[in-house]
Parts: C-alpha cells; sequence; structure tokens
C-alpha cells in the first residue's frame, strides 16, 4: 500500500510532490532542505543547514515508521563544493554507525539561500520487499 507523507511544508503544496513516499516496504524522502517546516524559515549556514535537513528527514521518517538507522542510501546536493567537508561532522553524527551507500553532487538548487539538500532511502524496519528501483 502507497503512503504519502507531508511535512506541511508550502513546497510541497505549490510545487506538487510528498515529503516521503511508502511504497512496498521503502521509504523514499524527497531531496530535503535546511528549512524550518514549521516557521518556513532557514539558517544562513552549510552546517546548521545540515542539522535542520537531517531533522526534517527525522520527521518524515518518524511518520513512516522507519528512523535514519534504516537508511540504505542518500545523495548530497550542494551548490558549492568546498564547502561540503564542513558538513563532514554532523553527517558521522547521524550515519557514523549506519554508513548508508551515498554520493555528493554539486548543483544549483531552488532557492539561493539553499546550502545542502539531502535524499534518502530507507527500509523500514522489518519490511520484506525488492531492491529499490534504480538499484
Amino acid at each position: 500500500m502507497r503512503q504519502l507523507i507531508s511535512s506541511g511544508s508550502t513546497f510541497e503544496r505549490d510545487i506538487g510532490y510528498s515529503r516521503a513516499v511508502v511504497d512496498d516496504g521503502w521509504v523514499f524522502v524527497s531531496g530535503t532542505t535546511g528549512f524550518d517546516y514549521t516557521t518556513m524559515t532557514i539558517r544562513d549556514g552549510i552546517v546548521e543547514q545540515t542539522e535542520q535537513c537531517l531533522k526534517n528527514i527525522e520527521q518524515a521518517l518518524a511518520q513512516a515508521g522507519s528512523t535514519l538507522a534504516d537508511v540504505v542510501r542518500v545523495i548530497y546536493v550542494v551548490p558549492v563544493a568546498s564547502e561540503f567537508e564542513q558538513c563532514w561532522p554532523v553527517l558521522r553524527r547521524y550515519f557514523g554507525e549506519v554508513r548508508p551507500a551515498a554520493m555528493m553532487i554539486a548543483a544549483g538548487l531552488a532557492d539561493p539561500r539553499m546550502k545542502i539538500e539531502i535524499q534518502v532511502t530507507a527500509k523500514k524496519r522489518g519490511a520484506a520487499g525488492a531492491a529499490p528501483p534504480g538499484s
């Protein structure tokens, strides 16, 4: 059964997507930025935004019955590749034991205030199912 998860972000409504989709035991979390979705504000620094991204992702995963410990794949998108290393301590704190498959892409983001966007795929705890699409 397909389940759509929303954070309440105006981006989801305006663009027409879900924060996450649960399907066949997998949780696909959309690219998530450092906006605090309750206030629709964003802090300036990439480290602070990374922290908020992961909090936003944690909330989406919790609604899906999953956690960061269930993440199997992560994609990081940053506009300035040289800034990515600043995020490493935060990423290590959240994913150091999980060690999902990962990649980083340098690309422009939708809003110039955005310093990082993170997308994850997680396996629902105890769910059986096929490999995720694209693997």
